[in-house]
């Protein structure tokens, strides 16, 4: 399942097939007797894909290996990113865009100030199995949720602009678990868009992998200790890249963004959920990914 250019995916193949492992630990992180988020969507899409593997690990997820693990670790996560938009409305930023938006309920599930805008941009077939399920389930948005169907490698900011995105005003990006998914180029040039419609006082958020991080290493260690590969049978580093690549916090440092960078182990420990139960060497491999959250001056 190797990546080619231009190419594309639904909800259970490829790049897609992420997607739904991250709903699927977003839904055993919330059912955990401390969670620290609540995404009561995440259920809805997993079991209306129906991919076995998700299915079995949601209904019986000792079956495979130390899975709840992978739910702490996307919990951390996800508390991360639904803090970086809570923080930026605090500050009267009422514009929001979510790259790569996946299977993300955040339109839905946090509470956005009135007035709000949320664009989700992702690729055509991944939105459309999104919306027909929240339809499914008479979901109601709670901010003004627009979807840009555009592949990230394309032409998006035009997408975005007809979708009624305002560049005169202060934005809220977000890009998670994005950037090992773009070829170098389009990784590049996604930072120099942003930029480029950011009006100051803008945000970006991001979790990047590129300070000498061995993503099929990493793959290898949690599949060692935890005893199993918790996306079954696909190899999520058969889809990403480790061509050259600008470093984003340097990048936007150098562009004249604040920048602010921590780690998912200094994460947990700040959210009471310290990672202190697993082998050093993959504590390690974590303490290489980063969080990166800037402001634009």
């Amino acid at each position: 399942m190797m990546r080619t250019d231009g190419d594309s995916w639904d909800i259970v193949t490829s790049v897609g097939l992420t997607a739904l492992g991250v709903a699927t630990f977003r839904a055993l992180e919330t059912v955990d007797p401390e969670p620290m988020i609540r995404d009561d969507y995440a259920a809805w899409f997993v079991e209306a894909a129906g991919e076995p593997h998700f299915v079995g690990m949601l209904a019986d997820p000792e079956s495979v290996g130390d899975v709840r693990r992978f739910g702490h670790f996307m919990g951390v996560r996800t508390r991360y990113f639904d803090e970086f938009f809570a923080a930026a409305w605090q500050q009267g930023v009422q514009q929001a865009v979510i790259l790569a938006s996946g299977l993300d309920a955040r339109a839905y599930r946090l509470d956005w100030p009135a007035g709000a805008v949320v664009f989700e941009i992702d690729q055509p077939r991944v939105l459309e199995f999104k919306d027909q399920v929240l339809a499914e389930h008479g979901a109601v948005p709670k901010a003004d949720r627009r979807v840009v169907a555009v592949d990230l490698r394309d032409d998006w900011p035009a997408a975005l602009t007809a979708a009624g995105f305002d560049p005169g005003q202060p934005t809220a990006w977000s890009a998670e678990g994005l950037l090992p998914f773009l070829p170098g180029p389009a990784h590049d040039a996604l930072f120099e868009r942003i930029d480029a419609l950011s009006a100051p006082g803008s945000s970006v958020a991001t979790d990047e992998f590129s300070r000498g991080l061995a993503l099929r290493d990493f793959a290898d260690t949690e599949e060692k200790f935890f005893g199993s590969n918790p996306f079954g049978n696909l190899d999520v580093s058969d889809l990403l890249y480790d061509d050259t690549r600008a470093d984003p916090g340097d990048w936007l440092s150098r562009h004249g963004w604040s920048v602010h960078i921590t780690t998912p182990v200094d994460l947990a420990a700040a959210y009471a959920h310290p990672i202190t139960d697993v082998p050093p060497e993959l504590i390690d491999l974590m303490r290489q990914a980063h969080y990166v959250r800037a402001e634009k001056r």
